[in-house]
């Protein structure tokens, strides 16, 4: 069997995996929450995006109409776009709710976003139903093409560099705004933030907004590789969980390798032994934080990359 096309495969779902679990990082290195919602909100992200490609707008069959006969590039572009802004609204008002749980037990948010992450996967159950679909996809991106002599998926393709460009934004706006340099300071010490007269809570809420916002554009991505369906976020959080760890909480480079390593393991193991896939990411887990407990790139203070 040859390597080459499992090796690439692990490469872009490593890649994938790291574009989920960067959000989930901003949130724990900033707020100190864990949010077992951001998988039920990836799910989201992905049924938002399915409307946004074919509302069903009952009171508006004109609006409708004129809507659907846009070119299916153009409502994947709308789509692409507005669906992490509308979850990303939606995680604001978890927010909200969230506040109430801050500097007391963590187990108080734990609950609180568990909680919600059933609420999202009822509301997903009710309002799409519970079975699994698929998003259509501009002719540009889907289909195969010839790599050599490998046959490889197009869509592959454009989610992997679409992984690695937000994923250099992130590291750009975190890097080179003061916007980013706010969100690291509140990371290193929330008291000198407030100290120094930010809004300590408006910080927690853009970020929060920001990770949701994150985990949508990865559950539009990852759409047509993994299917639509209301469980889907569970298979997503937990490798975020694992990445965040394995790379060292609040790294950006570290989650990016812990992802590519992860995808890699994953991948290559399904190929030679399916009954492993899984599993194999966890031994990978517990061999790297036996050995560095603070994961691979971690350190004393968060979001410091």
């Amino acid at each position: 069997m040859d390597l080459v096309p499992h090796l690439i495969n692990g490469i872009s779902l490593g890649l994938l995996f790291a574009l989920i679990a960067l959000g989930f990082m901003l949130i724990v290195g900033v707020m100190e929450t864990i949010n077992l919602a951001h998988g039920s909100l990836f799910a989201l992200g992905m049924y938002a995006a399915l409307f946004l490609l074919a509302p069903k707008l009952g009171w508006f069959p004109e609006t409708q109409a004129a809507y659907m006969s846009l070119p299916i590039g153009t409502r994947y572009a709308i789509a692409l776009f507005f669906a992490p802004i509308l979850v990303g609204l939606f995680g604001l008002l978890l927010e909200l709710c969230l506040r109430r749980t801050y500097g007391k037990d963590p187990l108080y948010g734990l609950l609180l976003t568990f909680g919600a992450a059933l609420v999202i996967e009822e509301l997903i159950r009710v309002t799409w139903g519970s079975n699994e679909q698929q998003m259509a996809l501009p002719q540009a991106i889907s289909g195969a093409f010839m790599m050599g002599d490998l046959v490889y998926s197009r869509y592959r393709v454009f989610a992997s560099v679409f992984a690695i460009v937000a994923i250099f934004a992130l590291w750009l706006f975190l890097e080179k705004t003061p916007y980013g340099a706010i969100i690291k300071a509140g990371a290193h010490d929330s008291e000198m933030v407030r100290a120094l007269g930010i809004h300590l809570g408006r910080l927690r809420s853009a970020v929060f907004a920001l990770g949701v916002a994150l985990a949508a554009i990865a559950g539009v991505v990852m759409a047509p590789i993994w299917g639509i369906r209301p469980h889907v976020g569970v298979d997503a959080v937990v490798p975020a969980f694992l990445i965040i760890v394995l790379g060292g909480v609040g790294s950006l480079w570290g989650a990016v390798v812990a992802g590519l390593l992860v995808g890699l393991v994953v991948g290559l193991t399904g190929a030679y032994a399916s009954e492993w896939s899984l599993m194999s990411m966890y031994l990978l887990f517990i061999a790297v934080v036996t050995f560095r407990s603070r994961g691979l790139f971690g350190k004393k203070s968060v979001l410091d990359t």
